[in-house]
Order: structure tokens, then sequence, then C-alpha cells
């Protein structure tokens, strides 16, 4: 709850960065925005140690791949599941293992679920005996749904 602008963040957390005592073990990349909309970068974080290791100045595979290529000790990449950071892992450490980070397991987990569930309301609604449907209890989707039906 500090007012602090982006900028003396960003200085703050270059001033702290720091070369990691131990060899980088498991990692998590990611995309983040200097800008959102103008300027992306990529954050390497270990995640063993829940810490920042580096900020790259792009999200472009060749420098993700150089910047793995210079730590092999690397044996796990926890990342999305676009192809960029994932070619980049697999040309430059070969050995290590990837996988979905938490918070895309989580959103794929969670979308998947609600798709089962609006696949199966019709016979769900029959189940529980809510043959009639109360307009009034749809959500908005649902209502279109609803009234394309009739």
């Amino acid at each position: 709850m500090l007012p602090v602008s982006k900028d003396t963040l960003l200085r703050v957390v270059r001033r702290r960065h720091r070369l990691p005592a131990d060899p980088l073990k498991v990692i998590g990349i990611d995309d983040w925005a200097w800008r959102r909309k103008h300027r992306y970068a990529s954050i390497i974080c270990n995640l063993e140690r829940r810490r920042v290791v580096t900020l790259l100045p792009d999200r472009e595979p060749a420098t993700a791949r150089a910047w793995l290529a210079a730590h092999p000790t690397i044996a796990i990449v926890a990342r999305d599941r676009g192809g960029g950071y994932g070619e980049a892992a697999a040309k430059a450490l070969p050995h290590a293992v990837q996988v979905a980070d938490r918070w895309h397991l989580m959103e794929n987990a969670s979308r998947a679920f609600l798709d089962a569930v609006r696949k199966s309301m019709r016979q769900i609604r029959t189940v529980i005996g809510a043959t009639t449907i109360d307009p009034q209890l749809l959500t908005a989707a649902e209502r279109l749904q609803y009234e394309g039906y009739l």
C-alpha cells in the first residue's frame, strides 16, 4: 500500500539483483509488460527460492535460449503453453523437463470444467428435476441460448 512508481520499483529490483549462490535447478519463465500493449519482456524466477533471477529485455525465443544455454544446471522449466519458451528450452536444455506453470494449469482446468458443465446443463437440470426453466435464473449466456432454443 505504498505509493511507488513503476520506474522506482524496477530500479529497486535491478539494484537488488544478485547472482544466485546456488546453481539454478527449477525455474519459471514467462512474459510480462514493461508497458502494456507497447513493450514486453521475459522474467525468469528461481522457483525453489521464490525469487526473481533476471529480467530479459524482450520475449524472443533466441534471447531466452541464449540465457538458458548459459545455465546448464537447470533441470525443470515451468512455462506457459506457448511455443516460444518451449522451443528455446528444448534447444538450450534438451535434458530439462518442461512443465506447465501453476497459473496456466488452473486456468486450463477451470475452463475445461466450465465447458463440461455448460455442455451438460440440460442433463443436469433433468436429473435434479428442474425441467421447467425460469429465464430469471439464467446467466446472460444461458438466456441467449435459451431464447435461440425457443
